[in-house]
C-alpha cells in the first residue's frame, strides 16, 4: 500500500491514546483527517482544536463526502469497536482499505529505523523517555506514544523521516506487523489472556517478537527469558544503575555500561519502574550512537507522561497522584513510588478496574495489591470493549480486598467522597474513565489545602 496516494484518513475510534498520535501524524504530513470515537474527551477535544472533525454517533450520514471516495481514503480501526459497528460494516462492504492502526504503523515505519518498545508493562513511559532523548539529542525522529508527553503536550513527538520510536504493543499480537531495527522488552507478565488463553501463548509471542532482532539490538529487562542486553537496578547487567540516591525528589544514579560509568545521572520520574524504563530507554540510545552527554541532559529535563504518576498536585499540605495503572504488578509499582516518597502519610487510592476479563483473570492480585493502601475506594468495572460476566464485580473485589478502609461507590461520587476524608496523599488508578473525573477531584482536593 502506497500512503502517498492516500489524501484522506479517517478513524474510528479516533479518540484513542494509540489512534490519536497516528492522527497527529498524517495531519502533521498534510492528510485530511476526520473521524469517530464513542465519547468526547479532553483527547478529542485537543484533536479538534488542531483542525479534525470529529463526531460521536455512529451515523453514515455524518461522513463527510471527501472520505467517501475510497481510491484516496484510508480507514483506520482499533480493536475496541465493535464489529457491528455501521460506520466500519459500510466501508468494508464498499471495498475501502481498512487497516489496524498496528498495520498502518507497520507500514509508516518500514522504510525507517525503528526503535521499539514492547512490554505487558512500561512501553509508554520507555518509548516516551527514549522519543524525548532522541528528539533532544537532535535525531530526526517521530516517536508514535501511547501517553500524552507533559514536555510536548502530545503524543507524538518531532516530525522526522529517517528514525521512528513506537510502542509494539502486545494486544491482538498487533506488535508482529512491525519492522523494528533496535527493540526492547521491558516486561512479560500474564495479560490479555481473553486473547492469548495462557501464559505460554504470551511468552511465545514476545519471542517471536523479539526474533525480529539480532541479540545484539533487543534489550531486555534482567530476568526475562529472552537472550539480550540486559537492563539491571543494582544488578549485574549489560546496562546497570548503581549508586541510586534521591535528591531534591530526583533519582540521582551512575550507568555502569560495562565499558565505561556515566556517573551522576538525574530522572525525576519516582519508582524503581520508571528508573528501569529510564535506564532501557538510556541503553537503546547510546546503542544508537547518542552521546552520553546529551542522553544525560534530555533524562534530567523529562517531565513525565499524562496519567503516569502524574502529580495533580504536589504541596506540604497535600499531594495527588493520577496514574494509568490497570494490572497488580502496575498497581504495586504505584505503591512502591508512593510509600518511597511519603513513608510517614496515609495514602488513599480509588481504583476502576479494567476490563471484565482481566478482573477475573487476576482478581486475588488486585485484591493484594489494592489492600496495601491504607484506605481503597472502589468504582464499578469499565467494560471497554466486554459485555458484562455473570459474577465478576467490583462487588466481589471488595470482598477480596484485606484492609478494613474500604468501600464501593459510583463513579460521580469520587470527588466529594475524597472531599470528606482526612489523608495525607490522594491517588486516582485505572485505564477507563475515571482519567475524566481528575479535573474536579483536583478541584475539591485543592479546596481543602
Amino acid at each position: 500500500m502506497n500512503l502517498n496516494q492516500i489524501q484522506n484518513i479517517y478513524f474510528i475510534g479516533i479518540g484513542g491514546i494509540g489512534m490519536s498520535a497516528l492522527a497527529r501524524y498524517f495531519m502533521n504530513i498534510g492528510k485530511n483527517v476526520a473521524g469517530y470515537d464513542k465519547t468526547r474527551t479532553q483527547l478529542t477535544d485537543e484533536l479538534e482544536a488542531l483542525g479534525m472533525s470529529i463526531h460521536f454517533e455512529d451515523k453514515l450520514e455524518l461522513i463527510a463526502s471527501a472520505f467517501l471516495d475510497k481510491e484516496s481514503t484510508l480507514v483506520v480501526i482499533t480493536p475496541a469497536v465493535p464489529k457491528s459497528h455501521l460506520q466500519w460494516n459500510y466501508f468494508i462492504e464498499n471495498g475501502f482499505q481498512v487497516k489496524k492502526r498496528a498495520e498502518v504503523l507497520g507500514i509508516i515505519t518500514k522504510d525507517t529505523f525503528c526503535f521499539a518498545v514492547a512490554g505487558t508493562h512500561g512501553k509508554t513511559t520507555t518509548s516516551s523517555i527514549l522519543g524525548h532523548i532522541l528528539y533532544q539529542s537532535g535525531v530526526d525522529v517521530t516517536a508514535f506514544l501511547g501517553g500524552i508527553v507533559e514536555n510536548y503536550n502530545s503524543n507524538l513527538i518531532g516530525e522526522g523521516k529517517t528514525v521512528t520510536v513506537v510502542e509494539a504493543d502486545e494486544f491482538d499480537r498487533s506488535f508482529l506487523h512491525l519492522h523494528p531495527n533496535l527493540a526492547c522488552v521491558t516486561s512479560m507478565d500474564a495479560d490479555h489472556l481473553d486473547i492469548y488463553g495462557d501464559v505460554a501463548s504470551i511468552e511465545a509471542s514476545f519471542i517471536e517478537f523479539a526474533n525480529k532482532v539480532e541479540i545484539k539490538d533487543l534489550f531486555v529487562a534482567k530476568g526475562l527469558p529472552l537472550k539480550g542486553n540486559t537492563i539491571g537496578i543494582n544488578q549485574e547487567a549489560t546496562f546497570s544503575a548503581q549508586n541510586i540516591r534521591i535528591e531534591n525528589g530526583f533519582y540521582v544514579f551512575d550507568v555502569n555500561t560495562n565499558v565505561e560509568v556515566i556517573t551522576n545521572v538525574k530522572f525525576g520520574l519516582p519508582g524503581h519502574h520508571n528508573l528501569s524504563n529510564a535506564l532501557i530507554a538510556f541503553a537503546m540510545a547510546k546503542s544508537y550512537g547518542v552521546d552520553s552527554k546529551k542522553i544525560k541532559e534530555a533524562l534530567a529535563s523529562f517531565k513525565g507522561v499524562r496519567r503516569r504518576f502524574s502529580f495533580q498536585i504536589r504541596t506540604e499540605r497535600l499531594v495527588y497522584i493520577d496514574d494509568y495503572a490497570h494490572h497488580p504488578t502496575e498497581i504495586n509499582a504505584v505503591h512502591q513510588a508512593v510509600r518511597e516518597l511519603y513513608p510517614n502519610k496515609k495514602i488513599v487510592a480509588a481504583f476502576q478496574p479494567h476490563l471484565f476479563s482481566r478482573t477475573k483473570d487476576f482478581i486475588d492480585g488486585f485484591a493484594e495489591s489494592l489492600s496495601k493502601f491504607d484506605e481503597i475506594i472502589l468504582l464499578d468495572i469499565y467494560p471497554a470493549r466486554e459485555l458484562p460476566m455473570e459474577g465478576v464485580t467490583s462487588d466481589w473485589l471488595l470482598g477480596k480486598i484485606e484492609n478494613k478502609d474500604k468501600r464501593l461507590i459510583r463513579k460521580e461520587m469520587l470527588a466529594d467522597t475524597f472531599a470528606s476524608i482526612d489523608a495525607d496523599v490522594f491517588v486516582t488508578i485505572g485505564a477507563g474513565d475515571i482519567g475524566e473525573l481528575v479535573k474536579d477531584v483536583k478541584e475539591v482536593l485543592n479546596a481543602k489545602i
